[in-house]
């Protein structure tokens, strides 16, 4: 089965629209929510080609296929994940500055900052004081490396 477009988010349709569908999950880390073309396996080993027509990142909760009786959705795996909360602006513009010159990518929620998880920020944070836990949580998008050049 090749999968060209998604046919909606599992958290907009009713529960009428899924209750008596078989569910079936593909799981993904989310570096793999970037690539428009790829192979999966479903968790009851239903193989799909995911070849999106729209350039498009897929998300936790994309519904791939849906019919009378089943329905495809995309499960992202939980990461390990550094949560960082600065106390203020002057620690927000600090790290993220640190961050940048390491050219890792961030998502920001509210108050805090998420990262992959990576020993050498770890340490620079507990070397700046600034607070932050680490986690395993699923994030809802890709950690997206934006290019750039030196020159």
């Amino acid at each position: 089965m090749i999968i060209e477009e998604i046919v909606a988010r599992l958290e907009q349709l009713s529960a009428e629209n899924t209750g008596n569908r078989h569910l079936e999950k593909v799981y993904l880390p989310s570096d793999d929510l970037v690539k428009r073309i790829q192979r999966v396996v479903t968790d009851h080993g239903r193989e799909l080609g995911i070849s999106l027509r729209q350039p498009m990142d897929l998300s936790h909760g994309d519904v791939l296929y849906m019919d009378d009786h089943n329905m495809i959705v995309v499960e992202v795996l939980p990461e390990d994940i550094l949560v960082i909360q600065p106390r203020c602006m002057r620690e927000m513009g600090d790290i993220a500055h640190k961050l940048g010159n390491r050219h890792l990518p961030a998502q920001f929620e509210s108050d805090r900052m998420l990262i992959q998880y990576d020993y050498l920020i770890e340490e620079m944070l507990v070397q700046a004081d600034i607070p932050y836990l680490r986690e395993t949580m699923k994030v809802s998008q890709p950690f997206r490396h934006i290019g750039h050049s030196h020159g």
